[in-house]
């Protein structure tokens, strides 16, 4: 062993530790890492810096885009209504549909943005169900990262074991190539989780609980809001036709509110801001809020305005909840609008929301509101399009925004836009799967066509990309570099010789297997890809054998991370609400990673032949 490797060996303990203390944050360390190895000689400058110019990297920041534009749109939201609806009321249906639902979203997103979305999902069903939350979250963090083996570009450590073939000069995997293995460990995984979720029912913390963001329907108790909801069509008589908003008054002349405007355009249903300046059309559908008896009689609510009432399939419009939310904001003591109605203060000119709820001394206002003069610490409820709600955090003059419900984090700010984003989707997959283009260009078409069709923005899509984990791969490539040029990943390949060389094929793939998901229980699995890709394929070499199993074997292993909850992103998004300790994952993950490296080993040199 050279001293330039000792060198390499040296740096490369100091990046671990510092991984492993997240002191400082990782794409610093990766940043370090690039000025450290050209300053050391150890790589030159150029050589330092190639991750910027490699493909895969701009594939991983397209992919981020792609993953969110679904999250934009309501798909992701979407297919989890969907799992809840047809679950019913059954647990076990449950496990099994929320694992499939999230793996197959995961194959083609960021997993991590798969399970942030799922979460909230999973803890109104856990509420309903009256099932401790423990029993479904590590199913769902379980799912996220087996989703990462049935394509390959649904996790960064494949596109990286992939990167590596292609430096080697050899042909990389196809989009599908990992998907047979990760199909039988994905019904592995689920079999799984069914009998090892009843060792998961640890018991609610009230303290957690305490903390959980409020939801709508918290709201909607807390201010009495049950039953003033409204869902009133215009017939094609009506003499609101042509009116708007402000023309007809329905708070002047009524008491009630339009919350939001129902408009088909085009192919597709959009629910408007209610805008004092909107123009009222035949077949628009009204949202209404009105503090009435709620009566089946239209002609009680609004006399001769020929409204056909409609079916409500939420509680006050929470399934309008992708596009409409409510916020809860107080009157602190030099408030403006101390003293003034509710019809003074024109909230909907000012801001584009109605005000539909006031609390004072903990209790809902149960007099008439509008004519109500406001005081000192009043909290007020107010409703409209979510854009509009996060605007309010930029006021601070006339009040404070106390609290946001959960369901902000599933708003769907281009829900209209959900056919064209999934016209997008099918498009990148079918120019990955025929290779007409490269896959990089596959996924910046589907980026284009994106941003074409509106489902996201420039803004959007700059704050989508996780550069921490781009700076993270670019900055550990040239590791890969250094430990070939001093010698160290002929070292490596050669201990592993030396211990299993003399044994099975199947016993070498196991070691590698193992070697692989040992070292991501510390580090991202993305730079244990990085690490150990260049291994593999020498080792592959030194038995003249194919590479594509053994790189294959480290990409299922690098996403074998069910060990510990630091092991992957994914994990520690569970682990609050979940309720978890260190050793749950312990206890629940390894001997299911052991499961996974049985099937790898087994199935890898079955379906690629190693000679």
């Amino acid at each position: 062993m050279n001293s330039e490797l000792l060198l390499v060996i040296g740096l490369l303990l100091a990046c671990v530790g510092m991984f492993v203390a997240n002191k400082p944050r990782m794409d610093v360390v990766a940043l370090l890492a690039i000025v450290v190895l050209p300053l050391c000689g150890l790589t030159s400058v150029p050589e330092a810096l190639a991750g910027f110019s490699d493909p895969n990297i701009i594939l991983i920041a397209a992919l981020f885009v792609i993953g969110e534009g679904l999250v934009r749109t309501g798909i992701a939201s979407k297919l989890g209504d969907l799992l809840v609806t047809r679950a019913g009321g059954n647990e076990t249906r449950l496990v099994v549909l929320l694992m499939l639902a999230a793996a197959g979203l995961g194959s083609v997103m960021s997993s991590t943005g798969v399970v942030a979305i799922f979460i909230p999902v999973v803890l109104g069903i856990a509420e309903r169900l009256s099932v401790p939350p423990g029993r479904l979250m590590m199913p769902l963090s379980f799912a996220g990262l087996i989703s990462g083996m049935l394509t390959l570009v649904a996790t960064a450590p494949n596109l990286v074991v992939d990167s590596a073939l292609r430096h080697a000069e050899f042909a990389g995997f196809g989009l599908f190539s990992p998907t047979p293995f990760g199909l039988v460990i994905l019904v592995a995984g689920v079999a799984y989780m069914l009998v090892a979720r009843r060792w998961l029912s640890a018991k609610a913390d009230p303290s957690r609980l305490e903390n959980t963001p409020r939801t709508l329907l918290d709201l909607i108790r807390e201010y009495d809001l049950a039953g003033r909801e409204h869902r009133l069509r215009i017939g094609p008589d009506s003499p609101l036709i042509g009116q708007t908003l402000q023309e007809w008054d329905p708070r002047g002349r009524y008491g009630a509110n339009v919350v939001a405007v129902e408009r088909q355009v085009r192919f597709r249903r959009e629910v408007l801001a209610a805008r004092s300046e909107t123009k009222l059309a035949a077949d628009d559908v009204l949202l209404v809020d009105a503090p009435t008896s709620g009566s089946a009689e239209n002609a009680e609510l609004f006399p001769g305005l020929r409204l056909e009432r409609l079916l409500l399939e939420g509680s006050y419009f929470t399934d309008q909840s992708q596009q409409i939310g409510m916020a809860e904001v107080i009157l602190p003591p030099n408030s403006s609008l101390i003293g003034k109605s509710v019809v003074e203060l024109t909230f909907r000119r000012r801001y584009h929301l109605s005000l539909i709820g006031l609390r004072r001394a903990q209790r809902a206002f149960a007099g008439k509101l509008l004519e109500e003069k406001l005081q000192s610490g009043d909290t007020l409820l107010l409703i409209g399009p979510w854009k509009e709600i996060r605007q309010l955090q930029t006021q601070i003059h006339d009040f404070v925004v106390l609290s946001l419900p959960a369901e902000i984090n599933r708003a769907a700010p281009a829900l209209s836009q959900a056919p064209y984003a999934l016209l997008s989707l099918i498009v990148m997959i079918v120019l990955m799967i025929t290779g007409i283009v490269p896959n990089v260009i596959a996924a910046l078409i589907g980026c284009l066509l994106m941003g074409l069709f509106r489902c996201i923005d420039m803004n959007s899509a700059y704050k989508s990309i996780s550069w921490q984990i781009l700076l993270l791969i670019v900055g550990m490539m040239p590791f890969a570099l250094a430990l070939q040029k001093t010698g160290g990943i002929e070292l490596a390949v050669e201990g592993l010789l030396h211990l299993f060389g003399n044994s099975a094929v199947h016993v070498l793939l196991a070691a590698l297997f193992a070697l692989t998901a040992l070292i991501g229980l510390f580090i991202s699995n993305t730079v244990t890809a990085v690490l150990m890709a260049p291994i593999a394929l020498s080792l592959a070499h030194h038995l003249k054998a194919s590479p594509y199993p053994f790189a294959m074997i480290v990409a299922l292993a690098a996403s074998t991370a069910f060990m510990t909850p630091i092991s992957s992103p994914v994990n520690m998004l569970v682990l609050a609400p979940g309720r978890y300790q260190f050793i749950d994952f312990v206890k629940i993950g390894v001997p299911f990673a052991l499961v996974v490296m049985l099937i790898s080993v087994l199935m890898v040199p079955w379906l690629l032949p190693l000679y």
